[in-house]
């Protein structure tokens, strides 16, 4: 086989038509060995012939797409000083665009025995037993794909709906996807799952992790797996058990498949990202890659002991993000993403971890400064986990000002109202009004905060008002796994029941939530299934769940059906009043809502009267009407036009009793119309003068309009 020089750019394995050129970078290394699997597993091993500023590149002619390989790195293996080189360790290409297999959990992964319980210093020699036939294996990709006349769907945030969804979990169960394309990216694209996403109304779907990631071998010795997938070991690569029709490269022209559909549906796709760590865990964990290439480059070590791994994510080990390749590499991935793959942005896990130039969470860190320079990568939409596990990582509010954030304040509060807890009014007319009080300050708008109530990661919303503890034992941790304080309220009983007073304040309860962040200022997101009533049977962290515990579940009962219509008639609502996707705050919104001469907002009490200092902080008052004039949203529509827009007035009442509401007086509102009312979720009639009084049921909504030539 004949091997020439290539070149060191562009890293991985790029084919061009004529062959293939492969590039890794890796400065501990002494000599590296590119190896070639042939279908029966013999390998072929071919040295890289040159070096460029620690990259080492071949380029082989011939070599087509569907070509397995791997590295072999030769160097020191020195754990005590952060070295851990070992040929015998088959490693996959970091740059890999597709990747075939999974490991197996064998020892050879490992570069220590097991019974020496570890590699750090005076444990033991290198484990040299061979891990090919253990590991996963790197694929030429073709990178040619018929994309037609796909565009990106032309969407502001405002405008946004988001819809976080599994790519399993959405699809296994649904009846009308064929069985052989469920639980993949072709399920996604199916004509029946586009048809229930456009039907909801959302506008951006944002899947839980798809980069290549591993299968932890204690998961599978137990029965359980790695479902959701937050242990990346292939940051360009598509997870290839996602994919239906093969995976030494059809994952990848089904990914684009998947991304050309929905963008034909008007539909964005977003991906849950991973780049503070990856699957290599911390010193006990297998040799997959990185580890073995230039562990010194690619993670954080600590000082003063570099066998073992700085973690600021849990997860046993974090990325370097001070090192020029580390960084080049996520970027790339980035970048990769977009051009290639299509797709409309990213959600960042743990993005503190990114901002960890050192030790301390820093915003004006080199990541934060390339995402703001690329010339790609800042115009698609970057939202942010704003904490980590680590010193300080709890950064709500603070990321720069190109960022949005999910938003765990709102969260938080909005839970917190509607199980009754005292003294949340403030903050949450704060939260319900975009949280000027974390965004505005660094010069951002209301569109900074992502809000939700549900997400991958907890109760799902029929299981927050069915369950006030965790029940997470088929995750065979002793129901240790998992947040203990998740701000839920049973109803009275926990879990099932067949007590129709207590299900009938459940719906009723799921239909608040879902109202509350469907009429918020900012962008709401949606957990998939929610709108179906989804449970997990009270599991709060399904992480390990790879079937029906997890998966959505699309036989649906009445109560169902009616949660779905209800929840497409608030995405409608939204929809079609810019009033509640204002792009700026309102002029009043400061201070808890306090109120302009724009006279943009106005707070009421049940009573009518305008809120004071003192009714703010009561902490009995669990009960408030917001006022939202549409005749005074001080921005212009895409074309320059005035934005205008029916008013509304929404009646909160979180209290366990029925309350009068007055209404205000007709400065606010000549003719009032219920078009909205969470206590029967039916469609309500309705029509109230100024200054009327009108009943709300203990813990509902009501929403009100009136009219623009009707004020």
């Amino acid at each position: 086989m004949q091997i020439w020089p290539g070149t060191p750019y562009p890293l991985g394995a790029t084919y061009d038509g004529t062959g293939v050129n492969f590039a890794i970078f890796s400065e501990a290394a002494e000599r590296i060995e590119l190896c070639l699997i042939d279908d029966d597993g013999t390998e072929q091993r071919l040295d890289l012939p040159e070096v460029d500023g620690f990259v080492w590149h071949a380029f082989i002619p011939g070599l087509q797409p569907g070509t397995r390989y791997g590295y072999r790195v030769h160097g020191p293996y020195d754990p005590a000083n952060g070295l851990r080189c070992n040929p015998a360790k088959l490693l996959l290409d970091p740059y890999a665009k597709a990747i075939d297999g999974q490991i197996d959990g064998d020892e050879s992964l490992f570069s220590y025995r097991f019974a020496d319980g570890g590699d750090a210093p005076g444990k033991g020699p290198a484990n040299t037993d061979d891990s090919l036939g253990h590991t996963m294996l790197s694929v030429v990709v073709n990178p040619f794909f018929d994309w037609g006349q796909d565009r990106p769907p032309a969407r502001e945030y405002h405008e946004s709906v988001i819809y976080e969804a599994h790519v399993k979990g959405l699809t296994e169960r649904h009846p009308d996807v064929p069985e052989e394309i469920r639980g993949t990216y072709a399920g996604i694209a199916h004509p029946a799952i586009i048809e229930h996403l456009t039907s909801l109304g959302v506008t951006a779907i944002e899947l839980m992790p798809v980069h290549q990631f591993v299968q932890d071998p204690h998961l599978l010795a137990n029965g359980l797996s790695n479902y959701w997938g937050y242990n990346t070991i292939g940051f360009l690569a598509p997870h290839n058990a996602y994919a239906a029709y093969g995976t030494r490269g059809q994952q990848v022209a089904e990914f684009k498949g998947m991304v050309k559909a929905l963008h034909e549906a008007d539909i964005e796709v977003i991906l849950d990202v991973v780049y503070n760590h990856t699957a290599e865990g911390n010193q006990m964990g297998p040799t997959i890659a990185f580890r073995g290439i230039d562990n010194r480059a690619y993670y954080r070590l600590v000082d003063g002991d570099e066998a073992h791994y700085y973690d600021t994510t849990g997860t046993g080990n974090s990325l370097l993000m001070r090192h020029p390749h580390v960084l080049q590499l996520i970027m790339d991935s980035l970048r990769y993403w977009v051009t290639e793959m299509h797709v409309d942005g990213f959600r960042f896990d743990l993005a503190s971890s990114l901002a960890r130039q050192f030790h301390e969470v820093d915003r004006l860190s080199a990541f934060f400064d390339l995402v703001q320079q690329d010339p790609i990568v800042s115009q698609v939409k970057l939202i942010a986990e704003p904490w980590d596990v680590g010193d300080g990582g709890y950064q709500v509010g603070n990321f720069p000002p190109l960022w949005t954030e999910w938003n765990g304040k709102y969260r938080d509060t909005v839970r917190d109202f509607w199980r009754g807890d005292s003294a949340t009014l403030g903050e949450f007319a704060s939260r319900i009004t975009g949280s000027s009080d974390l965004y505005e300050h660094s010069g951002r708008k209301p569109i900074a905060s992502i809000n939700f109530v549900v997400a991958h990661d907890g109760f799902t919303l029929r299981d927050l008002v069915s369950y006030n503890d965790k029940h997470n034992d088929a995750n065979g941790e002793g129901n240790n796994d998992g947040e203990s304080h998740n701000r839920s309220w049973n109803c009275g009983v926990e879990g099932e029941t067949d007590d129709t007073e207590i299900n009938a304040l459940r719906l009723r309860q799921q239909r608040n939530l879902l109202t509350t962040l469907l009429l918020s200022q900012g962008v709401p997101m949606i957990a998939h299934g929610d709108e179906l009533g989804r449970t997990q049977g009270g599991n709060n962290n399904v992480y390990c769940q790879d079937n029906e515990i997890a998966w959505v579940d699309w036989d649906l009962d009445d109560d169902q059906q009616m949660l779905l219509a209800f929840t497409q008639r608030l995405v409608a609502l939204r929809k079609e009043h810019p009033v509640f996707r204002r792009r700026r705050f309102f002029a009043g919104s400061a201070d808890h809502g306090g109120e302009s001469e724009l006279g943009d907002i106005a707070w009421f009490t049940p009573a009518g009267e305008h809120m004071s200092a003192e009714d703010w902080t009561n902490g009995y008052a669990r009960s408030l009407a917001v006022f939202c004039n549409g005749s005074a949203i001080p921005e212009p529509d895409r074309r320059g036009a005035p934005t205008t827009d029916d008013s509304f007035l929404v009646l909160f009442n979180g209290h366990h009793e029925t309350l009068e509401f007055q209404l205000p007086d007709v400065q606010y509102g000549q003719t009032w119309q219920i078009v909205l009312d969470t206590s029967d979720g039916l469609e309500p009639q309705g029509e109230l003068k100024p200054l009327a009084t009108h009943e709300v049921q203990a813990r509902s909504v009501v929403v009100l309009q009136c009219a623009k030539d009707a004020e």
